[in-house]
């Protein structure tokens, strides 16, 4: 299946934000005030054509099964894009399957890393051509706004985003990010500790889905004295054939520790950056955690303790940035700050 034609298909004034994931694309449509779109940001396209073959849920069932015929990928990287006409054509399915032949033209809100580059700026401007107008916001930032901060006040606001692709951190003030970092760690970082640590204990090789089951059941950022186990599979690197072992809790700490603090130590960066006032504000406040990342079992108790500072969990962990994208569209003020570029 070949890309739409986005200026045929926009005609008819609308807004949406596009939470733009390594592992999901999210849509908000403003109008409709919900969520029409979440799903996997995965393609799977013929080898010698290069014709698609499945987007979304289909696509991510391939991963790790396709014969040489089809390659399965991810065409966003560590949040960012790596492969741009894949995620042009990804972008332009989703939007055909959810309002089909509708002209519309609508204002779409892109919601992206905080330190994106402006070469990936323009790459994805470029996926969404045809839009009336194209919005870039920061996931912090929209983060904090879905979830349900008012970040218009002259007061200091602290977000923690733990995406698939990569943790932003802001600490922000009359709609402007103050004191920020992202970094390339987040959840698919923890996928891959743990494949590395079970290859390496166990000398089994085990997939990416396998591996975020693993991290959805059993990890958690403090060790248990009586650890939940579970049993795994996947390919014995010695004899080459398919192997069961158990792992526990434990062991899935040992696993991400280090990624656990990096995004601590990261957070205590952010904090020694913050003016004295906002620092004030932020110890009444707190920190809100959210997105995917903020998931992982006692993360937030273990953060709360390493910072000394009141951490909360977003209402809506895993909605958060597209929600906060679609609000951001009733703050003329924000808009005006946000780089955008019109067609």
């Amino acid at each position: 299946m070949g890309a739409f034609d986005f200026v045929k298909i926009f005609r008819v004034n609308k807004s949406i934000s596009i939470d733009l994931g390594t592992a999901n694309i999210l849509i908000y449509d403003k109008q409709r005030k919900k969520i029409v779109l979440n799903e996997p940001s995965v393609v799977a396209r013929d080898r010698k054509t290069g014709k698609l073959i499945a987007v979304g849920r289909e696509a991510r069932e391939m991963l790790g099964k396709t014969p040489d015929s089809i390659q399965a990928i991810k065409p966003l990287q560590d949040g960012v894009i790596a492969d741009i006409d894949s995620t042009k054509e990804m972008i332009t399915y989703f939007i055909h399957k959810i309002y089909g032949n509708s002209l519309f033209k609508p204002e779409v809100m892109i919601c992206v890393p905080i330190e994106v580059t402006s070469v990936e700026r323009k790459a994805l401007f470029d996926a969404v051509k045809g839009a009336k107008k194209t919005y870039i916001i920061e996931e912090g930032r929209a983060a904090i706004i879905g979830s349900g901060v008012d970040i218009s006040q002259p007061e200091g606001s602290m977000v923690i985003d733990i995406g698939g692709g990569s943790t932003d951190i802001a600490i922000l003030s009359l709609d402007e990010i103050i004191a920020s970092k992202s970094i390339r760690i987040a959840g698919n970082k923890f996928d891959e500790d743990i494949v590395k640590y079970v290859k390496r204990k166990y000398n089994l090789l085990i997939g990416d889905r396998t591996a975020e089951k693993i991290k959805k059941e059993l990890a958690s950022a403090i060790k248990y004295q009586t650890p939940d186990i579970m049993e795994i599979k996947g390919r014995d690197l010695e004899s080459g054939i398919p192997n069961t072992v158990e792992v526990n809790a434990n062991e899935i700490y040992e696993a991400i520790e280090d990624s656990l603090f990096q995004i601590v130590n990261s957070t205590k960066e952010v904090l020694e950056k913050c003016p004295p006032e906002l620092a004030a504000d932020i110890l009444d406040n707190g920190i809100v955690m959210t997105g995917g990342g903020s998931l992982i079992k006692n993360f937030i108790d273990m953060m709360e303790q390493e910072v000394g500072i009141k951490v909360f969990l977003s209402p809506n962990p895993l909605d958060s940035v597209v929600l906060g994208g679609g609000a951001a569209f009733d703050n003329k003020k924000l808009l005006r700050t946000l780089q955008m570029k019109e067609n």
